[in-house]
């Protein structure tokens, strides 16, 4: 192994992309010592290099789908996304196309290498050697940002429920508005996105809308959906340190916990809960259907990424070489 590979000339970050793809620091436990970890760096015989895993996105499918997808078919390895680590953009040699590739941090959940056609081998690296073995200058630049706060965090999954029919038009209580046919669509498309980040338990406030828009992720997990006052915009505005206290107990490195609440209570949450841990937040529109990932070490907050109603990263800082 060896990093000798001439970087590309990068454009400006600015520039938009026409191919798309997504790619994640696959890491683990070092086995055998403790508070150590190791970065999959992955050998592709076509291109002769040594790189993270990633893959161009298929039609229709979302980064996160294919960040997962990708990482499994190269690697034999289930992985579980945690924070987002960036993107770089950089054009294709021989066209005039640019492409984009987003990163995840992901954990290793179960599998096994295998050679295959596009990698035919995997070392782990530790962090000390791993930015030597990498053949391309983009992606130390995305291990770095994985080396910025700690690989072991636990994952909070934050949803606005997705669209439903208009207020005005709507005869019975607003609590029991429910989804429109968009809406249930919606639903269903978050199922394997949340999925992919380990999704295992689902809180939902009170209003139809927001149950139904994580009932079909329930189903699919075989449990259900637990209702929280505390969650919507009503049980929030009345008491929101209360509300505020319940939330943050939610936050829990035993599972990987969904919330589905209300257009007013999310901002406000993420706001407050950025602002108490010092973060910065980018800035983003909580868009019905879309989704904060926020991630934590120990009860801190260290990231809150945001994925818009279309579930592609929405306020994606760039990564130059």
């Amino acid at each position: 192994m060896n990093g000798t590979h001439t970087p590309p000339n990068y454009p400006d970050p600015r520039t938009s992309a026409n191919i798309h793809a997504a790619g994640t620091v696959l890491w683990r436990h070092a086995p055998g010592s403790v508070g150590s970890v190791e970065i999959a760096v992955i050998r592709r015989p076509k291109y002769q290099d040594w790189s993270l895993a990633k893959g161009k996105l298929d039609p229709g499918e979302t980064p996160v789908l294919a960040a997962a997808r990708e990482t499994q078919e190269e690697t034999g390895l289930r992985p579980r996304l945690g924070r987002y680590l960036g993107k770089v953009t950089y054009p294709i040699t021989g066209h005039r196309k640019m492409k984009r590739v987003d990163y995840w941090a992901a954990q290793v959940v179960d599998g096994e290498f295998s050679a295959n056609s596009e990698v035919d081998e995997l070392v782990w690296c530790p962090l000390s050697t791993v930015m030597s073995e990498l053949s391309y200058p983009m992606d130390r630049q995305i291990v770095r940002a994985f080396t910025k706060l700690p690989a072991d965090t636990h994952t909070l999954l934050v949803v606005r429920h997705a669209k439903a029919g208009r207020r005005d038009r709507f005869k019975g209580p607003d609590e029991q508005r429910p989804l429109e046919s968009a809406g249930h669509r919606q639903a269903l498309a978050l199922v394997p996105n949340l999925l992919a980040f380990g999704a295992q338990e689902v809180y939902s406030a009170e209003p139809v809308r927001c149950v139904q828009t994580v009932a079909p992720l329930a189903e699919e997990l075989g449990g259900e959906v637990e209702i929280e006052p505390l969650l919507g915009d009503i049980g929030y505005a009345a008491d929101p340190e209360k509300a505020r206290d319940r939330i943050r107990s939610l936050a829990s490195a035993r599972a990987v916990r969904v919330l589905c609440s209300q257009g007013d209570t999310i901002p406000d949450l993420v706001r407050w809960w950025a602002d108490r841990d010092g973060m910065r937040l980018s800035p983003a529109r909580t868009r019905k259907g879309s989704v904060w990932v926020l991630s934590f070490a120990g009860d801190r907050l260290v990231a809150a990424d945001h994925l818009d109603r279309s579930l592609s990263v929405d306020t994606a800082p760039a990564v130059t070489g």
